[in-house]
């Protein structure tokens, strides 16, 4: 199906077109055909102060996953194949294989084609220090980012009917349910482990956001499958029913470091919106996107936190989205309008409208501020975001919505 067949407005329509050429066009760009991974932020396009080196080379696992559902939305499977072969090699191609247990990714890559073997995990020169170095958070594993690759996989898997990918699928929701697995109260799935090989250190923590991914991955997963995939499945939307805040209409981010005290202290836009895009949503849920509209609510769109101190184009695009799952077409045409007025030179979106936003994350258990930030570079999620947004496609679902 064509990215501009699904009868939206103009703003729908042009984002669309230009963000389906875009992502075609970059892959297209590395050579052999062969696996391959996009850069995250686009170097040569940016504004400002040079990407740091940990930034100038990545490819962060959540982008490209997406950029593959984005390439399928847009009717370019056979591109989203490079992508997903890369993702495939990188599980059963990991340094340290033995060590990590199959079915683990790194959260971020190389950029470009991926003929090593193993699969090497982003890194740098540093001429200063005269070596090789790497982010101990990029060759860490984030449970969100394995969850979303494995919906990749998924969607792959059900446009080409090879069975290959969705039992790299497979493998990932299993490494997951495995080693992520907290039945403290509320019972569901922890973070990941941050650092380095045998040293990594587990995150306790448990997410929102993560356990929505990994609701729609198990529910995918479930059809004709051995496993008891529909258990976790129930286990993951227990959490999120857990977070959720009645008193005040919306869902908390999660729990504390130890795993089962709430935390309060911060507002993620997408804790509120990606519950709204699984199937069967209760009603009641829906409440989060009003709470999002006061709370993260900016001129023209939508901020990260609760702070509001700037437009996050990727959370836009999100929204635009929820708004078309939920029948209100034009609020998704605005904030498409908005968005379409945020490409950048090279074609990428722009991460933000203004030069920073903050998130009130850390990056890691080590971080002493909170020092999660988006920039105004060109980025390859709020890209593939907003390709969903215009194409109508629900990522949890591998179909496009109503």
């Amino acid at each position: 199906m064509a990215a501009t067949a699904s009868g939206t407005g103009p703003a729908a329509t042009a984002v669309a077109a230009k963000g389906c050429a875009t992502l075609t066009s970059r892959l297209a760009a590395i050579p052999g055909g062969g696996p391959a991974f996009l850069p995250s932020y686009d170097s040569e396009h940016g504004v400002g102060k040079p990407l740091e080196p940990a930034l100038a080379t990545a490819a962060f696992t959540y982008d490209n996953a997406l950029a593959a559902i984005a390439l399928t939305a847009c009717g370019k499977a056979e591109a989203a194949r490079r992508i997903g072969d890369a993702l495939l090699a990188a599980v059963d191609h990991d340094r340290m294989r033995s060590a990590l247990g199959g079915g683990r990714l790194r959260n971020t890559y190389r950029a470009g084609r991926q003929d090593e073997r193993p699969v090497p995990p982003n890194g740098w020169w540093d001429a200063r220090q005269n070596r090789w170095l790497e982010d101990a958070y990029q060759v860490g594993t984030a449970t969100g980012n394995v969850a979303w690759a494995a919906l990749a996989l998924l969607t792959l898997a059900e446009r080409t009917g090879e069975p290959r990918y969705a039992d790299g699928a497979a493998r990932l929701g299993s490494w997951v349910a495995e080693t992520m697995a907290d039945e403290r109260t509320p019972a569901g799935f922890a973070g990941g482990l941050h650092g380095f090989e045998r040293a990594a250190e587990p995150l306790g923590w448990k997410a929102t956001e993560h356990n929505t991914d990994l609701a729609a991955v198990f529910r995918r997963l479930a059809p004709g499958a051995r496993q008891d995939w529909r258990a976790r499945e129930a286990t993951a939307r227990g959490f999120l029913e857990a977070m959720w805040d009645e008193e005040r209409g919306c869902f908390l981010t999660g729990t504390l470091p130890d795993g089962t005290t709430p935390n309060r202290a911060t507002s993620g836009l997408d804790a509120q919106l990606w519950p709204l895009l699984l199937p069967e949503a209760p009603a009641h849920w829906r409440r989060a996107l009003a709470y999002a509209e006061r709370a993260h609510g900016v001129p023209g769109g939508f901020d990260f936190n609760d702070d509001r101190d700037g437009l996050w184009v990727e959370g836009t695009a999100q929204a635009a989205l929820v708004y078309r799952a939920l029948g209100r077409g034009e609020e998704a045409e605005r904030l498409l309008a908005v968005v379409g007025g945020q490409f950048s030179p090279g074609g990428y979106l722009w991460a933000t409208r203004e030069p920073q936003v903050t998130t009130g994350l850390a990056i890691g258990p080590a971080s002493r501020t909170d020092d999660f930030l988006y920039y105004r570079q060109p980025h390859l999620g709020a890209t593939a975001w907003a390709v969903l947004a215009a194409t109508g496609w629900n990522p949890f679902t591998g179909e496009r919505v109503p």
